[in-house]
């Protein structure tokens, strides 16, 4: 269209007539296909310089927006590939508005966050247990060395020391036991599934610890009703026997141990409660960390610290809830509620 323009433009001029363009002479009958390719080619010069002059604009403005929109992005991953188990604490806090690439960014603190706590609870795990099976080793060589130096040991020398070497090395094995129930159960997951009665079982737990009971003044009292769940009977059993042997373990000498079994909305639920030495409400929580005992009547010498562990594991597997509140006047109670039916 600017083309056929300028030649409509042209003015009429007598046949014969010579006209110089560009300082050569061109005949009046040529002058407009002349002045069109002249142009043609200007239009086509300007129009190259111009698309080339749009194309770099284009480019330099979409790497100056990609930079700024990538930048976030590049900064997570650069935090990505420093990050190390000794460098868990490290986060990006990305500034900025609160876009999808700051909610990424929200994202990965988050799950550095979690991952930063599972790696300080493993760390505290190794220690505990190594300091807790550091204790009856000692205890046993302390035993066998001491035994050893003296030449006058006689026989009930030896047998007071193969006593202690007993009750330490069952010690030793109960932990180990308890640590290989924990990881199985937290690994593997539950792989048998039957139905089973919590009284029942209560009922079995609390007459096995009738005798200490006893010797303790302890005063046991059953509030069982029908209360149904499935799920491995040996790990429930186990659970139902960590929480009675708890209360009786961790109370005061007089106290009261209560167990009590009912059936909810799709659940069977077992409470278990005791007196005891006071424990924080925000130590609670903590109780069910392996090795972590509250009060001092918690640091008894024949626990290995794993009972609350165990449960909460157990249950979390069968899908489960567990958890804890203190008593008035100093204790522990903790319910238990497991699915009545198969998932």
């Amino acid at each position: 269209m600017l083309v056929g323009g300028v030649i409509a433009a042209v003015p009429r001029l007598p046949p014969g007539t010579v006209v110089e363009v560009d300082g050569a002479p061109v005949a009046a009958a040529d002058l407009g296909p002349a002045l069109r390719d002249a142009a043609r080619e200007q239009l086509l010069t300007a129009g190259g310089v111009a698309f080339l002059l749009v194309v770099l604009a284009t480019a330099l403005l979409a790497w100056v927006i990609t930079g700024q929109v990538l930048r976030p992005l590049q900064e997570v991953t650069a935090t990505a590939r420093r990050l190390s188990a000794e460098s868990l604490g490290e986060r990006l806090a990305l500034p900025g508005p609160r876009d999808e690439v700051a909610e990424l960014a929200d994202t990965f603190d988050a799950m550095l966050d979690r991952l930063q706590a599972a790696f300080d609870a493993q760390r505290r795990f190794v220690a505990n247990a190594s300091h807790e099976l550091r204790t009856p080793l000692a205890v046993i060589r302390t035993e066998i060395d001491v035994t050893l130096s003296d030449p006058s040991a006689d026989d009930a020398e030896l047998r007071r020391m193969a006593g202690v070497v007993r009750d330490s090395s069952l010690r030793a094995q109960q932990l180990v036991d308890g640590l290989l129930l924990l990881a199985r159960t937290e690994s593997a997951g539950v792989h048998t599934c039957e139905q089973l009665d919590l009284a029942s079982v209560a009922g079995a737990s609390l007459r096995s610890v009738e005798s200490d009971a006893r010797s303790r003044g302890l005063r046991l009292i059953a509030r069982n009703s029908p209360a149904i769940a499935v799920g491995d009977p040996a790990l429930l059993e186990r659970v139902v026997g960590n929480l009675v042997e708890n209360a009786v373990r961790h109370n005061v000498d007089g106290g009261w141990v209560e167990v009590c079994t009912q059936a909810g909305p799709g659940t069977g639920v077992l409470r278990v409660s005791g007196s005891g030495e006071p424990v924080a409400a925000e130590d609670v929580v903590g109780l069910f960390e392996p090795f972590r005992r509250g009060g001092v009547a918690r640091t008894a010498r024949d626990g290995a610290g794993l009972g609350l562990s165990i449960v909460r594991a157990v249950v979390t597997a069968h899908g489960g809830t567990v958890h804890a509140e203190p008593v008035a006047g100093g204790g522990l109670s903790v319910t238990v509620e497991l699915p009545a039916e198969l998932s």
